[in-house]
């Protein structure tokens, strides 16, 4: 005969040997799903970043530490689709196994054998906020950094032989040879950093130099040609010496910093001073998502347990269920990128983003879960006197 359970052991912390069985399985799956989806993604998307490594006759180091401050922001994504995907995987197994069965049989309920995926989705949504909140902002500030540098630092120390070298966006650079001694013969600068008073300077020879951790180049026996947008005149400056900054115009902070970024704080209240007022939606939005997004994680799971544990058992197997949790899952994904959109547009939305993160969710744990709540009500009931 099944056993009946009392309420405060179903509710009890301590994890029983088939909790720790079942989450044993959820979890290594889960950092194994997520860990090979991670990995292919970002050789995926490190492809977009071989032009500018290639480009720079940067190393594989440096090629590998830039795109591995991706990595989180990958994980942050997968991360609630992979949970889905694990729950489901391993309760189906258990299933086809008659593992379930035998759990019933021995008396566990729904909640009891739920246990095990409840904790993982825990685990999951605890890590998405982790992610969501530091670790994935500070990465992504790292990797601005880092790619800032290369674009306007480093690239001026890479400057080869004949090539034309674009070591800014609004600057190119050309040397004829350099020398053993690292002096630079034949150069050419085409500098548009300032729009009204774009120049090409030429020089004879120049070497290059690092003052205040700033790439410069210094130039001898040159000239500096500059049309006057007023007069239309070409003037020439001829000079003996002249140095030159081979970084953007405005210093190393003049990079705008991105949404992704941003620390949460600065997210819900944006400094309208440094950010148009055109971006102070997306600002807001970005940080809403921030703290919604990771009960997908908890939604997910829940769409997954419940087409596992939410019909009868199939000898044959039964692929109508996660098919049809899989269009579920993908039908949540994408009316919540809906309602991001539209809630760019109107603020006032904002509380949908909250709903289409928890409520999927919850209705699936009332699907699951009620009817053995309403049966243990039901029961004291049935015994009382009449």
């Amino acid at each position: 005969m099944p056993v009946a359970y009392p309420v405060t052991q179903r509710l009890s912390t301590r994890l029983s040997i088939l909790d720790r069985y079942v989450l044993r399985q959820l979890l290594l799956a889960l950092v194994a799903t997520t860990g090979a989806l991670a990995v292919l993604i970002w050789l995926t998307q490190s492809l977009h970043f071989v032009s500018l490594v290639v480009g720079r006759g940067l190393s594989l180091r440096v090629f590998i530490q830039l795109t591995s401050l991706l990595i989180p922001s990958f994980v942050a994504v997968i991360l609630p689709i992979t949970t889905f995907v694990v729950v489901q995987f391993v309760y189906q197994r258990l299933g086809s196994d008659r593992e379930l069965t035998v759990m019933q049989a021995a008396g566990l309920s729904p909640f009891m054998m739920a246990r095990p995926a409840l904790l993982c989705a825990a685990i999951s949504t605890l890590i998405c906020f982790m992610l969501n909140l530091w670790i994935v902002p500070a990465s992504y500030h790292a990797f601005r950094q880092y790619e800032y540098q290369i674009r306007n630092k480093m690239a001026a120390f890479l400057i080869q032989d004949g090539v034309f070298t674009q070591v800014s966006d609004n600057m190119t650079v050309y040397i004829r040879a350099r020398d053993e001694n690292g002096m630079l013969h034949g150069i050419m600068v085409e500098d548009d950093r300032q729009p009204d008073a774009q120049a090409t300077i030429l020089a004879e020879e120049g070497s290059l130099v690092i003052i205040n951790d700033q790439p410069r180049v210094v130039l001898f026996n040159g000239s500096r040609q500059e049309i006057d947008r007023k007069t239309g005149r070409l003037n020439v400056l001829s000079f003996a010496r002249n140095t030159i900054d081979l970084t953007s115009s405005h210093g190393p902070h003049a990079r705008q910093p991105d949404a992704n970024e941003l620390p949460l704080s600065e997210l819900l209240h944006p400094n309208l001073r440094q950010f148009s007022p055109r971006d102070e939606k997306k600002m807001i939005i970005e940080g809403w998502r921030r703290l919604a997004s990771p009960f997908c994680a908890f939604s997910f799971a829940m769409i997954g347990l419940l087409s596992a544990l939410g019909g009868g058992f199939s000898r044959h197997g039964n692929i109508t269920r996660p098919v049809a949790a899989t269009l579920a899952v993908v039908a949540m994904q994408s009316l919540t990128l809906l309602v991001q959109n539209l809630a760019s547009r109107n603020l006032t939305l904002i509380p949908l983003m909250w709903v289409c993160a928890i409520v999927p969710g919850l209705v699936c744990l009332a699907i699951l879960f009620w009817p053995e709540a309403g049966g243990r009500r039901a029961a004291p009931r049935a015994q009382s006197p009449q």
